[in-house]
This record gives C-alpha cells, structure tokens and sequence, in this order.
C-alpha cells in the first residue's frame, strides 16, 4: 500500500484550485439513474471514491463517456436492476458508503432497490435509519437481512407525504428527495439538509423537470412529476479541501491564493479560520491568506476558552475539525474542539502527541488542544492514516514539522483529495509518492 514521505519545514507559495466537491459529486453521480436522457456533469473530481462509483454505474448498465478533463456523460438507458443481486455488486458497494444513494433514483424508476451495507470511513457509527423510514413513508416496503448485512426496498407506486425526519441527514435528504420526485402526489419534507451540495442536487433535479421548492431551507415540498429529462451540471469547489489549503497556510507559513472558491457557498468556513487567529482576505472569488509567523486564538467575551464545534448547515462541517485541531496545535491560546457528529473522528490526535502537541483527550468527542505558538514545532514521525480527513490533517502536520514523517495507508488520501502530492509540490512542497 503506497504512503507519502514528507520533508517538513517548507513554506508555500503561488496559486491554488480547489478540485471539483467530492461529497456533491457523489450524489450527482448517482442521481443520473433517474432518468433515461443524457446528464452531462462538469468538474468531476478525478478521487478513488468517484472513480469507483463511476465504474459501479458502468457495471449497472449506465453508458458513460469521458468528454473531457473532468467531463463526464451519463445515459442511463439500459441499467439492469438484477446486477444489484450479484456477488460483483456485493463487493463493489461494500466498500463505498456514496452508493447508498443509488437507492432513491432506482426506487424512483424501477420500483426496487438493493443494497449491502454500505462502507467508507470508520468514524463511529453512521446508521441509515433516517433514509429507510423516508423511503417506508412513501410507501415502500423494506426488508433488512441481518445475517448477510443486505437492505431490500421495494414499491411500484410510490405516493407523496408529509414527513418529519428524525435527523437532518444530508444523504438521507438526497435519497428520499430523488424518490419523491417520481412518486404520485406532493411530499414535504421537514428536517431536512440544507448543504450547498444538497442544494446543487435539487436545483439540478429542477432543471431535469421536477417541481421541489423550498430549496436552501430545512422545508422541502416535491410535487412528484411522471419523468425527468436530460441536463447539464456544473460541481461546485470542495469546501473541505478549501478550508484544508487554509490550514496548510497558517501552519506552514505560506502565502496561496485560493482560486475560484465560490464563496458565498462556503457559510461560516472562513470566520471559523478567523476565530482561530488566521488572516485571509475574499479577492473576488478568491481567497487570499498572507504567510504568517503567528496566530491566536479568540477567547469569548468574559475570557473563557473557545470552542469550536461541528454542526448542520449552516453550522460547521465536521469534515473539517480535524483540520481545525491540527491547525489549533501550533496557535497561541487554546481550544476546545467538540465533535458531536461522529464519536471516532478524533482518535487520531495520538499521532500528533507522539509529534509533539500538547492535547488532552476528554471523550470521544472533545479534545483540548492548547497551542505551542510554533515555539516549539512538531516532530516528523511515521504515521497511518485512518480517515480521509484525519489523513488530511495529518498530511498538514507533517509538512509544519521539523524533519522528515512517513504516512502510510495514503489510498484513505485518495479517495478524498485528486493530486494532492503533486499539486502541493509544485507550490513548494515536498510530498514523495512511495509505492
């Protein structure tokens, strides 16, 4: 399995494109099943996770065709919704948690949906629940296999309802959206996900000829249409990785400029970087962050320590707190970090303690991290890294260290971020690919 051996200690300079959003392209991708007509889809990000539910889409009958750098066409026209019962299916689904959201648009079509239970990163648990009762609620009937780990949803005749989801689940939202635009009747949706990616999906469905409404808020009412016409689609930047080149910056005392952000959908990202001490500047559509030697950490008003904690749009994304906490170790002041939404995504702060930052574990959930003020820095060390973002974060925190670290199990970098060694070195970085 291949890792990266990084030689801290080098600022960045130059310019910087975020690649196209991984977790929007995910559910664009996957809502191309809807519909028989052609779905052109621009600035697709060339990552493991995206390539793979590509191919998915390919082994399921989906003619795809690469048109471009990042330009995909998608028809749909001959999927097999048998392939869902093969071995071959099985396995490739497994290992990818984007492809439960091949479920509502096949529902939606062909009145039936198969699923294992879906992989991805291990951060705790990350049920389905909200996605199946929404399902059931329109009318299908779903039926789980404890002993093979396999869902089955099935209903020809799906029929708008109000419903009240028990969390604001952004894939949920997507999966039960893209149902109800083919079922017969209105459905309103309450708790719904609010995400710009989530936002992009409807506005894209709408453009195909479904009637939803409400878009941008947590109400969503969908007037179920007969069928949906072909369309174009433009990915939005990823916010992850927009937020992850801020950091870089900070800790390694870079000077980027951050192109083509789209910043009126990154919400409260670069307040959040702020509240940390870190300067940037909107130019445009760019994002402009000058080297800096050092930053500190807000206080609230009456002096007590600052807490920066993850939730729903128009909250913080949790994708991002391991990047915060990294960034967090070499301020001056410090923080608690609160990750309410997952329970395991900050078990890999003992890679950064055995590099020397100073953070106390409290719980799954919190962790104190009190700044060294980069008096002293991190020490380079070997590393694995368990998770797309603790992957990311570690990375950052290499490239800030003194010497030389190794990251191994780097395919868990992949599958998130197109490039990154590459387009990282060309800035200054010293990032090497080993096999």
């Amino acid at each position: 399995m291949a890792s990266f051996e990084i030689r801290g200690g080098s600022p960045l300079r130059g310019q910087l494109t975020a690649q196209g959003a991984k977790n929007e392209a995910l559910q664009i991708i996957c809502a191309t099943l809807i519909t028989p007509e052609k779905v052109t889809i621009k600035n697709i990000p060339d990552i493991l996770d995206v390539m793979r539910l590509i191919e998915l889409l390919g082994k399921l009958g989906v003619t795809i065709n690469k048109t471009g750098e990042g330009e995909y066409e998608f028809r749909a026209d001959k999927v097999e919704p048998e392939y869902l019962l093969t071995d071959d299916f099985r396995i490739r689904a497994a290992g990818l948690r984007g492809s439960v959201m091949i479920i509502g648009p096949l529902l939606a079509r062909f009145g039936k949906a198969y699923m294992p239970k879906p992989g991805g990163d291990k951060i705790g648990r990350r049920r389905l629940d909200t996605h199946f009762a929404g399902f059931m609620k329109l009318g299908a009937k779903f039926v789980y296999d404890v002993k093979e780990d396999f869902y089955r949803v099935e209903g020809q005749n799906l029929k708008g309802c109000y419903m009240l989801l028990d969390e604001a689940s952004v894939t949920g939202t997507a999966n039960i959206v893209m149902a109800a635009a083919l079922a017969k009747g209105t459905t309103t949706v309450y708790n719904a996900a609010c995400e710009p990616y989530l936002q992009q999906l409807c506005k894209m469905l709408n453009r195909m000829g479904a009637k939803i409404s409400g878009v941008g808020s947590n109400l969503l009412t969908i007037e179920g249409v007969e069928n949906l016409e072909g369309t174009e689609h433009t990915i939005l930047p990823d916010m992850i990785e927009i937020g992850s080149f801020i950091g870089m910056a900070a800790m390694t005392e870079s000077e980027i400029t951050i192109k083509n952000v789209s910043y009126d959908n990154l919400g409260i990202i670069p307040e959040a970087f702020r509240r940390l001490g870190i300067k940037l500047e909107r130019r445009n559509d760019d994002i402009y962050i000058p080297a800096q030697s050092n930053y500190e950490i807000e206080t609230y008003i009456d002096g007590s320590i600052m807490t920066i904690s993850d939730a729903i749009w128009p909250g913080l994304t949790p994708d991002l707190l391991s990047v915060f906490l990294v960034v967090a170790t070499q301020a001056k002041g410090s923080v608690l970090i609160h990750q309410k939404m997952f329970e395991s995504r900050l078990f890999f702060v003992d890679k950064l303690m055995d590099m020397g930052a100073q953070i106390i574990l409290c719980d799954p959930h919190r962790a104190t991290v009190i700044g060294l003020n980069k008096q002293f820095r991190l020490r380079g060390t070997n590393m694995v890294s368990p998770d797309i973002r603790a992957g990311v974060a570690l990375l950052i925190a290499a490239m800030s260290a003194e010497g030389t670290s190794i990251i191994n199990n780097i395919d868990q970098i992949d599958r998130g971020y197109e490039k990154i060694d590459e387009r990282l070195n060309a800035i200054g970085a010293k990032i090497k690919r080993l096999p």
